[in-house]
């Protein structure tokens, strides 16, 4: 599973990057228009509100989790790039550890 995690943590960092650097250099939107732009319809709205929620239930799992690795790096790492990478990097480093 460690090297399934490390995969998911490798595309759920180019992916979200990719289609990032996309729509930035595309449409030249300045960072102040990120969150009116993602809610922008209820589509979108609900996507983000379904990623926030995630988010906070990934945080409050590792701050009261007894073992793994300190949240810190990423609840950063899920700010600035995503779950979908700080999700299975956690994961990954957690089961390289109880290894």
């Amino acid at each position: 599973m460690k090297n399934v995690y490390l995969g998911w943590a490798i595309a759920g960092t180019v992916l979200p990057v990719m289609s990032f650097a996309g729509v930035f250099h595309a449409e030249a939107i300045p960072l102040t228009g990120f969150f009116p732009a993602i809610f922008a319809n209820g589509w979108a709205a609900g996507f983000a509100i379904d990623l926030f929620v995630s988010s906070f239930v990934f945080w409050t799992y590792m701050f009261t989790a007894k073992e793994g690795p300190k949240p810190w790096l990423y609840i950063v790492l899920n700010l600035c790039v995503g779950l979908s990478l700080a999700l299975p990097l956690y994961l990954w480093k957690r089961t390289a550890d109880a290894a």
